[in-house]
């Protein structure tokens, strides 16, 4: 369930950053923050026999706290940084933390998925990697931005996993509905969109649908498995955006990304072998 929840968050990213293009970015996160909440509610229909407890809902607003910070950080971080430094360093954070607290609170690893989750964490890194476009003149490199991001993503993580598993998917509910909530006024004041045509429209929708299940699959595997485990395979999910641009867009890999590809799929075996 951690690898899946990778695969359709890198599908998401990937999905948003296509059909972002045309749109700011205060209205691609309240996009997807909309439809991951109408993800959400629908997977409280159709695991109907949950009931939502106050406990669970804190947590999901927690969740939802940090997926709007983590969200509107990085946009910020893409705009004001370079995306070589924000990218990876929200990707590390994201996964760092969440891992260490899983361990802080007692969790046992084999000595396999041990060394799997040591490699894993370079590899986020390595496979987020851009390299600055040549005409780049910002001195701002948002390593600001991308420690807040990956923080703001950590908690979501990290909430994600302290709701009960008897709550179902009603954490997700009440995370997105504060998310959307609070991307609001950053869609309202961003530009205007330029006309955007059906493709997309139709790949943003794409993208929150995309996030919408990752949630779902992250939570879930969060209640079956390990935090410190699950999120270092969930947080894989750059992977899954630059192969997609490799197959899609036909974008080449630099040596970084190449090598983290190498390493991600090291790590997810020993992990799995664990």
């Amino acid at each position: 369930m951690g690898l899946l929840a990778a695969l359709v968050y890198g599908a998401s990213d990937f999905a948003a950053g296509v059909g972002g293009r045309r749109f700011g970015a205060g209205i691609v996160a309240l996009a997807v923050h909309l439809l991951a909440l109408l993800v959400a509610v629908a997977g409280v229909v159709i695991e109907a026999q949950y009931e939502p407890t106050r406990q669970a809902l804190a947590w999901g607003l927690a969740a939802g706290l940090g997926s709007a910070i983590g969200t509107l950080a990085l946009y910020r971080g893409f705009v004001v940084g370079r995306i070589s430094v924000v990218a990876p360093l929200s990707a590390v954070v994201a996964a760092g933390v969440p891992a260490l607290t899983g361990l802080v609170l007692g969790e046992q690893l084999s000595a396999l998925a041990s060394v799997g989750l040591v490699i894993a964490v370079p590899a986020i890194a390595l496979v987020s990697w851009q390299p600055s476009a040549p005409d780049q003149t910002s001195t701002r490199p948002g390593v600001i931005e991308g420690l807040i991001s990956g923080a703001g993503f950590a908690l979501l993580f990290v909430a994600l996993d302290r709701t009960a598993t008897g709550a179902g998917f009603w954490p997700l509910v009440s995370g997105m509905s504060l998310g959307s909530v609070l991307v609001l006024p950053f869609a309202l004041k961003g530009p205007r969109p330029q006309a955007p045509d059906a493709n997309a429209i139709g790949m943003l929708t794409a993208a929150g649908i995309f996030g919408g299940g990752g949630n779902l699959c992250f939570l879930a595997a969060t209640g079956a498995g390990q935090l410190s485990i699950v999120v270092v395979l969930t947080a894989l999910y750059p992977a899954i955006t630059i192969l997609l641009a490799r197959v899609v867009l036909g974008e080449r890999w630099n040596r970084a990304q190449a090598a983290g590809l190498v390493a991600a799929a090291a790590a997810v075996t020993l992990i799995t072998l664990g």
